[in-house]
C-alpha cells in the first residue's frame, strides 16, 4: 500500500529505496481517530510529529470569544511541527476535519531520520519552506485580498495540492471542507462564504457538492484570484 507521507516527501527530493523504507517505517504505528479530533490542544506539551496519511486536519486557535480562526489545512502526506518541541506547550491546536489515519512518529525518531539521511534532510527542507509559502500567501489573502478572490484563491490553493498528492480527476478535486470550515479559514462569515460560492458557481466558474470541488474554468478562477501556483511547486516530478 501507498505512503502518503513517503510519495509527498519524493516529490522533493530524489529519495532511494532505503530512504523511503525508513520513512514507511517510522509511520507504522498509524492509527485511525474520527473526525474534529484534537490531537493536541493549545496549551499541552510539545509531543510526536504528528503525519496525516489520510484524512484532513487543519491547525486552528480558539478567541477568547469563543471564535475560530483555521491557520492552515493539512492534507494526505503532511506532516505537523518539527520544530516545536522548543516551545513549553503548544501555541495552536491540530484537529482532524474528517476520519483520518495519523502516525504519531516520536520526536527523536524523526530527528535521526533526518540528520542521519541526507535527501531526507532536503525533502524536509523543501517541505517546510512550501509550508512557509502557503502561510505567507494566507496572510495577504487575509490583509489585501477581497472577499471573492479570497476565496478563489484558497480554492485555487486547494486544487493545486490535491493535483499534487493525486486526489484530482481532471477538473474535480476531492473536497470535504464545509462552508463553516471555509468560513474559519477565511475571516468570513458562513452567510458570506454561501454568497461567495453561490456567485461563482452561478458565473459557471467553479461549485462545491458532495465532498467535491468542481472547477469548470480554472483560468478565470486563477485570474479572479491573482493566482500563482509557484509556493505550491514539487521540486521534482519523478523520485527515484
Amino acid at each position: 500500500m501507498s505512503n502518503a507521507f513517503v510519495e509527498k516527501l519524493s516529490g522533493y527530493a530524489p529519495l532511494t529505496a532505503a530512504d523511503r523504507a525508513l520513512l514507511a517505517g517510522a509511520c507504522g504505528g498509524a492509527r485511525r481517530v474520527p473526525a474534529r479530533y484534537d490531537l493536541i490542544r493549545e496549551g499541552d506539551k510539545p509531543g510526536p510529529v504528528f503525519v496525516m496519511l489520510e484524512g484532513w486536519a487543519c491547525r486552528y486557535k480558539l478567541l477568547p470569544e469563543g471564535g475560530r480562526q483555521i491557520m492552515a489545512f493539512m492534507m494526505p502526506g503532511d506532516f505537523c511541527d518539527m520544530h516545536v518541541a522548543v516551545l513549553d506547550e503548544m501555541d495552536h491546536s491540530i484537529a482532524t476535519l474528517t476520519p483520518a489515519r495519523v502516525a504519531a512518529v516520536p520526536r527523536g525518531q524523526m530527528e535521526r531520520l533526518i540528520e542521519t539521511n541526507p535527501a531526507i534532510t532536503h525533502a524536509f527542507w523543501w517541505s517546510q519552506l512550501v509550508d512557509e509559502g502557503t502561510l505567507r500567501a494566507w496572510i495577504v489573502s487575509m490583509g489585501r485580498r477581497g472577499s471573492v478572490e479570497r476565496v478563489a484563491h484558497l480554492m485555487c490553493e486547494i486544487y493545486v495540492r490535491a493535483r499534487n498528492i493525486g486526489l484530482e480527476h481532471g477538473t474535480l478535486v476531492e473536497f470535504p471542507l464545509t462552508q463553516i470550515v471555509l468560513a474559519d479559514a477565511l475571516g468570513l462569515t458562513p452567510v458570506h462564504v454561501n454568497r461567495v460560492l453561490r456567485k461563482l458557481r452561478l458565473e459557471g466558474i467553479m461549485e462545491i457538492g458532495r465532498g467535491k470541488l468542481v472547477i469548470s474554468d480554472p483560468g478565470k478562477l486563477a485570474r479572479i484570484a491573482g493566482f500563482d501556483d509557484n509556493y505550491l511547486h514539487r521540486r521534482i516530478r519523478n523520485a527515484a
